[in-house]
C-alpha cells in the first residue's frame, strides 16, 4: 500500500516506521525544512521546528512509551541513548526518603524510561527513518489540500495530497499526523466532506517554562506535577545534566501572565520551597508560553465516514494537557492500533478501514484520552475556583485523587499504584477498583494534609508577579 503521512513529528514518524516494517510504502511529508543535526547541541541549540509549538517544553516520556518502543521499535531508543538520553527511574527521580520509597521490590523496574528533551527524541526517530526501507521523508513540503474523487455514497474517497509547487501525490492511505496545528478540518471542508465530531473545551492550560543546566553535575529532586493555589508545577529530568520546570494555569489567568519574563518567573519559583532548587540551576532558555485548549475529533459521523482513504492519528485526532506527559504515549498506541487494522483490513476497503480503525481506536485509544481529560477538568474547575476566589466544587474522585497523593508520601504500594497511573501502565479506574488498595489510602491519608505541597497563595503569588510584596 502507498502510505502518505503528513507531519514528521514524534507520531508521524513512529507511524511511518510501523507501517513501513509492514512492507508499506511510506512518503512522509513535513512543513518544516531541514533535517536534524546530527550532534545533540546543535539538536537542541539550532533546529527549528516552527511547526511544533510545543518543541521545545519539557517532554518526559513515560514508562508505556518505553515499554512499547522496547517491543516495537528497539533501534529508536538505541538512538536516544547514543544522542545522550539518559535512562532513569521514576521511582529513583523524586528521591524519596527510604520510608517513602519502601526500598526496592520486584517489579520496580516497569518505572524505568529515558528521560530526553523532545527535539533529541525526534531527531532518533529521524535517524530510525532514515535508515528504514520503504519510508521517504521530504522535508519543507507545503501540503495545501487533499485530492479526492466522488463515491456512490457521496462521501469523498481520499486519493492523495495537492502540495505548493510541486505535482500532487497520490496514494492508497493519507495518514494525518499534523499535531496540534493539523489541517484536516480545512481540508475536509474545501472538499465539501460531512463535517467530523469535534469537542474543543473553550478553556486550556497556559504553560510557561523554563529548561536549565547543572553545574556541579547533581540533579535536583523532582516530583512530578505540584498542585498549588492558582497553579501548579511540573518538573522533570532531561538530557545531558538539564531539566525542565514549568508553571501551569489556566488562560483565563490573565494576572499570572508575567510569569512570561524571566525575572518574575524566579520571583515566583521563590514561593514555594519544592521549587527553590529546580529553579537553581543555570537556565539554558528563557521562558516558552505555550497556551491549548483540550480537544477531540471524529471522522465517523452517526455510524458514517466523514471520507475514506484518510485516518488522523496522535494530536490531530485528540489532545490534552502536555504536562501529564501522556500525549507521546497515547499516540504511538494510536500508531499501533492503525498499523494492526491495516493488517485485518484489506486496501480496497476503504471504508471498511475506516469504520474499523474508528472501532478500534474508541475501544483502545480514546479511553486515555478520556481519562486524561478528567484530570483535565477536575483541575480546570479548581483553577476557575481559585481566580474566583471560592472554594474548589465539590469533587469526590478529586478528593480521593489528593488523599490518594497524600497516601502515597507514606505509603509504599500507594506509591507504586500511583505511579502506574501517572505512567500509563495502567488506567486510574483499574488501579482503583483494588479493595485493598483503597483500605490502604484510607488507612494512610489522614496522617497527612490532603494537599501535601507547600507555597504560597494566589494572591502572594499576583504580588510578587507584579512585584508587590507578598502577603
Amino acid at each position: 500500500m502507498r502510505v502518505v503521512v503528513l507531519g514528521a513529528g514524534l507520531i508521524g514518524l513512529t507511524a511511518a516506521l510501523l507501517l513501513a516494517r509492514d512492507g508499506h510504502e511510506v512518503t512522509v511529508l513535513e512543513r518544516d525544512a531541514g533535517d536534524p543535526p546530527g550532534e545533540p547541541g546543535p539538536i537542541w541549540r539550532d533546529w527549528q521546528r516552527r511547526g511544533v509549538s510545543h518543541f521545545r517544553l519539557p517532554h518526559m516520556m513515560a514508562a508505556r512509551w518505553r515499554h512499547l518502543m522496547e517491543r516495537e521499535l528497539p533501534d529508536v531508543l538505541t538512538h536516544l541513548l547514543e544522542l545522550g538520553g539518559e535512562p532513569v527511574n521514576m521511582l529513583d527521580i523524586a528521591r524519596w526518603p527510604e520510608a517513602v520509597r519502601g526500598g526496592v521490590r520486584p517489579g520496580d523496574e516497569r518505572f524505568g524510561t529515558i528521560a530526553a528533551r523532545r527535539p533529541l527524541v525526534e531527531a532518533a526517530l529521524a535517524v530510525e527513518a532514515a535508515r528504514t526501507p520503504g519510508i521517504e521523508v521530504r522535508r519543507g513540503v507545503t501540503v495545501t489540500g487533499f485530492t479526492a474523487t466522488a463515491t456512490a455514497t457521496g462521501v469523498p474517497h481520499v486519493t492523495g495530497v495537492a502540495v505548493r509547487s510541486a505535482p500532487a501525490l497520490d496514494a492508497d492511505l493519507v495518514v494525518d499526523a499534523g499535531g496540534r496545528g493539523s489541517s484536516v478540518m480545512r481540508m475536509l471542508a474545501e472538499l465539501g466532506a460531512p463535517a467530523p465530531f469535534e469537542d474543543r473545551r473553550p478553556d486550556g492550560f497556559v504553560y510557561y517554562c523554563r529548561h536549565f543546566r547543572t553545574g556541579d553535575g547533581r540533579l535536583p529532586a523532582f516530583r512530578g506535577m505540584q498542585h498549588y493555589d492558582g497553579v501548579s508545577v511540573t518538573s522533570g529530568p532531561c538530557d545531558d545534566g538539564t531539566w525542565g520546570v514549568s508553571f501551569v494555569t489556566t488562560t483565563r489567568d490573565r494576572q499570572l501572565a508575567p510569569l512570561r519574563d524571566p525575572d518574575a518567573w524566579h520571583r515566583a519559583a521563590a514561593l514555594y520551597p519544592d521549587v527553590v532548587p529546580l529553579a537553581a540551576g543555570e537556565p539554558i532558555t528563557g521562558v516558552d508560553v505555550m497556551a491549548m485548549p483540550d480537544r477531540y475529533r471524529r471522522f465517523v459521523v452517526d455510524g458514517r465516514p466523514v471520507a475514506t482513504g484518510l485516518v488522523v492519528v496522535g494530536d490531530a485526532w485528540a489532545c490534552t494537557n502536555p504536562s501529564l506527559g501522556r500525549g507521546s504515549t497515547i499516540g504511538m498506541l494510536h500508531a499501533c492500533a492503525l498499523r494492526d487494522v491495516l493488517r485485518e483490513v484489506p486496501p480496497d476497503r476503504p471504508e471498511r478501514l475506516v469504520l474499523r480503525f474508528d472501532e478500534v481506536t474508541e475501544a483502545t485509544v480514546t479511553p486515555w484520552f478520556r481519562a486524561s481529560l478528567a484530570v483535565d477538568d477536575r483541575r480546570l474547575d479548581e483553577l476557575h475556583a481559585a481566580l474566583a476566589g471560592e472554594p474548589p466544587p465539590a469533587d469526590p474522585q478529586a478528593d480521593f485523587g489528593k488523599a490518594v497523593a497524600a497516601a502515597a508520601l507514606l505509603d509504599p504500594v500507594v506509591l507504586r499504584a500511583r505511579l502506574e497511573i501517572s505512567t500509563l501502565l495502567r488506567q486510574a479506574d483499574d488501579v482503583y477498583a483494588d479493595p485493598a488498595l483503597r483500605e490502604r489510602v484510607r488507612t494512610a491519608a489522614p496522617a497527612a494534609a490532603p494537599h501535601p505541597t507547600t507555597g504560597a497563595g494566589r494572591d502572594d503569588l499576583v504580588a510578587v508577579l507584579h512585584d508587590r510584596p507578598a502577603g
